[in-house]
């Protein structure tokens, strides 16, 4: 495995200065292309900027569309079986017609 070396102060001061060099030069070799090509008439047209000006007098009117809605309405019944009745023992039967001891 590599390991890495942490510059010091100077080291990251120098790496500063070399890309901003570096970025010194981009814009300059940029700006000499471009008088260069509009010396020889190969440089893109400008494009006329226009501006828009809306004459509004107040709020905008918006206008919201909203669909028909379809009153399609299903019903489904749904009938429970009510649960078996549970049968009786005798003794059950007893204490209900009031044979209670």
């Amino acid at each position: 495995m590599s390991k890495k070396k942490e510059g010091g102060f100077f080291s990251q001061i120098k790496n500063q200065i070399i890309t901003g060099v570096g970025i010194a030069i981009t814009a300059g070799s940029t700006l000499f292309l471009d008088v260069v090509k509009e010396k020889l008439g190969i440089s893109e047209p400008k494009t006329p900027v226009t501006e828009q000006v809306d004459n509004m007098t107040g709020p905008p009117n918006i206008t919201i569309n909203i669909p028909e809605q379809k009153k399609d309405t299903v019903v489904k019944k749904v009938y429970v079986k009510s649960p078996p009745a549970v049968k009786k023992t005798e003794t059950e039967k007893r204490k209900e017609d009031g044979f209670d001891w």
